[in-house]
């Protein structure tokens, strides 16, 4: 048992001091400030009983290893406790030796006051220590949010010595003038600016949630009077080392919503110890599949990619951050059945994760049409087949909102690659295939936000294809996650789509990233390019014969399909009779029968198919 040190033992002097000071005080008060002869005796004779009392009850409790200068809430129950449990323990000694005469109110005045003294002293040490920290400067900062919202922030910021709080704007009106841990409210949201200038503060700290219009209207006053936003880290980034206090505010604070809630104790069940299989384990989202999977305690995890890189990256990154975990990393194509099959084989995964896919629209619309045709569908029924053969429980595919209604090649394989999942699911029932969809991810590879954050920091131009072009974002975190809790509530040939929030419009997230980076659309200026080929411009989650629903958790639903289901080898049949190079149109005719919501913009191929 490690011993408390001096500066401990000597707090816990004083409280016991203050204890007994509390005891004499109590016969004082009880006596009416004038003690008799006979009953400074008794007060005299059990005092060592009060003192040891207390001092059992402060270590029972724990306050001895409190540390004055941070005290809270949560300290002072603490000592509310250990004062009682003094109390209760010189209480039952005191009438155990039945002191002739004792006054018995002194029993319940004594610890009252004890509190009174000791919480007193922590109170003024804590004041006392505050006012030193702020005396040593810092730099000021205005605080954005409600009351309820700034409480949190100003907790994170009390004993700092980087940043020191001189304001409030809220966005409730009837908050105007109130104040908070004597940090008052100065105005609105639309006056961030005026409030800033006045408190001679050029930081704000962002306190409300991710997505909030507070956040969106504190970033364009401060884009535009030069001001720095911050914002605390998310709660998965305290428990990393490097997150010690607040940061710069980042686009996904500004388009997230509230933290996905998972089945913790389901999903440990599924992952802990098992063997998971993830394949396109290099990319952006089978990257966090994995990293969200190794948190589980997995067994062991095998990661497939068919980039040598990716995999690389992948493996020095886990290897530092779970260095005891068993895993595989291998460089392998899906579309080469017999190397996912005896990769699968070797480590007989309980889940598998199929992320490898194609997905850049424009790329596959011209001229790699086959590739995407090869890849999303082909690729998805080896590893599917191949876990089905090694005795995986669950197979879950990542789809995407452009398989619904598509009108391009790249969105039509995908939901072509639904449907073969579909049918083998209906061939094979040891493995539950699922399938889930989502659209945009920030951040991933392809997506717009690195294309944006590139042409911000040539200078501009941005260039957004149309005005009107809207798409549904999601964070990779947020994405893996609803992933994992899909593929664990998931029963086979289910399409899961993911509660993407409301759409953004393209326009509005490059703008968003311009004021991000403190420019103005005057420094960078935004052009529209026009569509892309197979680009349109609304996603949509649910196609239009499809309805959805509920499950269990508020972000998940369930699609209900309707429609033939494809003939499995008449599909690998026509792919691998296609050729290296087929030409577009009989190929988008051929994929129009197969997925008959396939709408490509070529009429003369939707009359052929038609």
């Amino acid at each position: 048992m490690r011993l408390p040190t001096r500066s401990a033992l000597s707090l816990l002097a004083l409280d016991l001091a203050l204890g007994l000071a509390a005891w004499w005080g109590a016969f004082w008060l009880r006596f009416n400030f004038d003690i008799p002869p006979e009953f400074a005796r008794l007060a005299r004779d059990a005092s060592g009983w009060c003192v040891l009392g207390l001092a059992a009850g402060l270590v029972v409790r724990r306050v001895d290893r409190q540390v004055w200068t941070y005290i809270g809430l949560p300290e002072f129950r603490q000592l509310a406790g250990g004062v009682f449990l003094g109390g209760v323990f010189t209480a039952v000694v005191v009438l155990m030796l039945r002191l002739a005469d004792f006054p018995r109110s002194v029993l319940l005045l004594q610890p009252l006051l004890a509190f009174l003294f000791t919480g007193g002293v922590r109170a003024a040490w804590r004041t006392l220590a505050e006012h030193r920290m702020q005396g040593q400067g810092g730099t000021p900062v205005v605080v954005v949010g409600s009351l309820d919202q700034a409480a949190g922030a100003l907790r994170a910021l009390k004993g700092s010595q980087r940043w020191r709080p001189v304001g409030i704007v809220s966005p409730l009106a009837g908050e105007r003038g109130r104040s908070l841990q004597e940090v008052r409210v100065l105005g609105s949201v639309d006056e961030l600016a005026d409030v800033c200038e006045a408190a001679d503060a050029r930081t704000a700290l962002v306190a409300s949630p991710p997505g909030s219009p507070e956040r969106r209207q504190a970033l364009l006053v401060a884009a535009e009077a030069h001001i720095s936003l911050l914002t605390l880290p998310r709660p998965d980034e305290w428990l990393k080392a490097e997150s010690t206090g607040p940061r710069r505010i980042e686009l996904e604070d500004l388009l997230g919503r509230d933290p996905v809630a998972l089945d913790v104790a389901g999903l440990a069940d599924l992952f802990s110890g098992q063997v998971v299989a993830v394949t396109g384990a290099g990319g952006s989202i089978g990257s966090e599949l994995c990293r969200q999977v190794a948190r589980f305690g997995v067994g062991r995890l095998v990661c497939i990619d068919v980039s040598e890189y990716g995999i690389y990256q992948l493996e020095q990154e886990l290897r530092r951050a779970h260095p005891q975990m068993q895993a595989a990393y291998y460089t392998a194509n899906v579309r080469e059945y017999e190397r996912v099959h005896a990769i699968l084989c070797q480590h007989r995964p309980t889940v598998v994760f199929h992320a490898a896919a194609y997905k850049h629209v424009p790329l596959m619309e011209e001229l790699n049409e086959i590739e995407a045709l090869r890849t999303n569908v082909l690729g998805t029924l080896n590893a599917a087949r191949a876990a089905s053969a090694c005795g995986a429980r669950r197979f879950v595919l990542i789809s995407t909102d452009k398989a619904v209604n598509p009108t391009n090649v790249m969105g039509a394989s995908k939901r072509l690659a639904e449907l073969m999942l579909q049918a083998l699911a209906a061939q094979q029932t040891g493995t539950q295939f699922v399938s889930v969809r989502f659209g945009n991810v920030l951040g991933s590879s392809g997506s717009v936000v690195p294309l944006f954050t590139q042409q911000i920091d040539r200078g501009g131009p941005v260039t957004v294809t149309h005005p009107e072009i809207v798409r549904y974002f999601m964070t990779i975190p947020e994405a893996a996650q609803l992933v994992l809790q899909a593929g664990l509530m998931g029963r086979t040939g289910q399409i899961f789509v993911l509660d993407m929030g409301e759409p953004v419009k393209i326009v509005e997230l490059a703008r968003m990233l311009i004021r991000l980076s403190g420019k103005t659309e005057q420094e960078v200026p935004i052009t529209y390019t026009g569509l892309r080929p197979g680009e349109k411009l609304y996603e949509e989650l649910l196609a239009d014969d499809e309805t959805t629903e509920p499950t269990p958790h508020a972000k998940l639903r369930i699609a209900k399909t309707t429609g033939t289901l494809p003939d499995i080898e008449a599909v690998v049949r026509w792919i691998a009779q296609a050729g290296a190079l087929p030409a577009g149109a009989p190929l988008r005719i051929w994929l129009r029968g197969q997925v008959p919501e396939y709408a490509p913009r070529d009429e003369a191929v939707n009359t052929a198919a038609r």
